[in-house]
C-alpha cells in the first residue's frame, strides 16, 4: 500500500505493506527532508573539537569545481597543486554532524547528476535493478553520497565497493560516512583502516577525515527517552490524529512486521505519518530484530517523526549484551535518535 489518502486519523503500521519500484528508489535518492537546507554555513562546529571546523573547510573545498592549475611561463614553473582524491570519507562518532556535512556537499556541488542515499538504499537498488543496470544508471554521474556505509554484510559491502570502483573510473566523485566500528576501538570510533581493507584497490580513492565531538542531540535534552502513561499516550495520539496521521501499534506487533518488510521500504512504511505510537516497549534480545529496529529508527529520524511510547524506556530497548557487541555504535546512535524523537 502507499500513503493513506486521509490527512488525519490513526493508522496501524503493521497493516501496511508498501511496494517500492526501482524508479521510486532512484527518485528518493536525495537528502532527507530535515537536511533540505543543510549548508556548510549552517553546520554548527563545536569549538571544543577543532576537527569539526577543519572537516567543514576541507569538504567546502571538495564540493567546489576543480580549480585550474595556474599556467607557467617561459621563466617560471606552474605551482604544483596537492593531489585531490575523488572521494572523501567522514569518520566519526554519532551526532557530530556527518550527515549534515554530507548533505551540504550534495547541495553545494554544482552537478547535474548527483545522488544521496543510505548504504541500505543503494544495496536495495542493486537488488531491485540488478548490478549491471545499477552501474549503467549511475555511470557518468557527478556525485554519489553514501550515508551510513555498512560493514555488517560482507556480500553487500563488496557489491558496493565494486560498484563504486566502476563509477570512480567513469569520473564520479564519492562522499561517504561511517556507520559500524569494531567494538575493540571503543565508543564512537570507526576503524578507517578496516574500511580501507574492505574496499581494497579503492583505498587510494578516499581521503579519510576524522570528525571528533559529542552527540549534538544530547546537548539540549534529557539523556533518557520519554515514557508516557497509558492515559497520556492515548491523549497524545488522539491530539496528534486531529492534526495529522498518527500510527498506533503494539511494540511486539511492529517488531514482527518489520521482519516481513525489506528495510528499503521502511521509509515508505511511514508515508504520511506525523506521529508514531508504540505500546508496551520492552528490551530486545534478538539481534536480527534489534538491527531491523535500528533501520526503522533511522528512517523515522530522517523524516523527523515524533515517537510516543509506553512500557519501558526506548533508551533501554537494546540489551546489555548487544551494547557490548560489534554493533555497539549502531545501537547507541539509535538510542540517541530515539531520545530526540520522544522529546520532539
Amino acid at each position: 500500500m502507499t500513503a493513506a489518502s486521509a490527512t488525519t486519523g490513526i493508522v496501524h503500521l503493521a497493516d501496511r505493506d508498501p511496494a517500492v519500484s526501482g524508479t521510486d528508489m532512484v527518485a528518493s535518492l536525495v537528502p532527507p527532508p530535515q537536511f533540505d537546507g543543510a549548508t556548510f554555513e549552517s553546520y554548527r562546529a563545536d569549538a571544543a573539537y577543532p576537527s569539526q571546523e577543519d572537516a567543514k573547510e576541507r569538504l567546502s573545498a571538495f564540493a567546489l569545481p576543480s580549480a585550474s592549475a595556474p599556467r607557467g611561463g617561459f621563466f617560471r614553473r606552474a605551482k604544483k597543486e596537492p593531489e585531490t582524491k575523488p572521494g572523501v570519507y567522514l569518520d566519526g562518532g554519532f551526532g557530530v554532524g556527518k550527515t549534515h556535512l554530507l548533505a551540504a556537499i550534495f547541495h553545494a556541488m554544482p552537478a547535474r547528476r548527483k545522488y544521496f542515499g543510505s548504504f541500505i538504499e543503494y544495496t536495495a537498488l542493486v537488488g531491485a535493478l540488478g548490478y549491471q543496470k545499477t552501474v549503467e544508471l549511475f555511470r557518468g554521474s557527478d556525485l554519489l553520497c553514501i550515508d551510513e556505509f555498512e560493514l555488517d554484510d560482507p556480500g553487500d559491502t563488496m557489491v558496493m565497493t565494486r560498484l563504486l570502483g566502476e563509477l570512480v573510473t567513469s569520473g564520479t566523485r564519492l562522499a561517504a560516512t561511517s556507520n559500524t566500528p569494531p567494538n575493540a576501538l571503543g565508543e564512537g570510533r570507526f576503524a578507517a583502516q578496516d574500511f580501507l581493507r574492505e574496499i581494497q584497490a579503492m583505498s587510494a580513492s578516499f581521503e579519510t577525515l576524522r570528525i571528533d565531538g559529542t552527540d549534538y542531540r544530547q546537548r539540549a535534552i534529557d539523556g533518557e527517552a520519554k515514557v508516557w502513561t497509558d492515559a497520556a499516550y492515548t491523549e497524545a495520539l488522539d491530539e496528534a490524529s486531529l492534526r495529522g496521521i498518527a500510527s498506533d501499534d503494539a511494540f511486539d506487533g511492529l517488531v514482527s512486521h518489520l521482519a516481513r518488510v525489506h528495510p528499503s521500504r521502511y521509509l515508505r512504511l511511514l508515508d504520511g505519518v506525523d506521529a508514531i505510537g508504540l505500546r508496551g516497549v520492552h528490551t530486545l534480545y534478538d539481534q536480527a530484530a534489534a538491527l531491523r529496529l535500528v533501520a526503522f529508527v533511522d528512517r523515522a529520524y530522517d523524516a523527523q517523526i515524533p515517537i510516543r511510547a509506553t512500557g519501558e524506556s526506548l533508551s533501554s530497548v537494546f540489551g546489555d549484551d548487544m551494547l557490548a557487541g560489534g554493533y555497539r555504535k549502531k545501537y547507541l546512535r539509535a538510542v540517541s535518535r530515539l531520545v530526540a524523537l520522544t522529546h520532539s
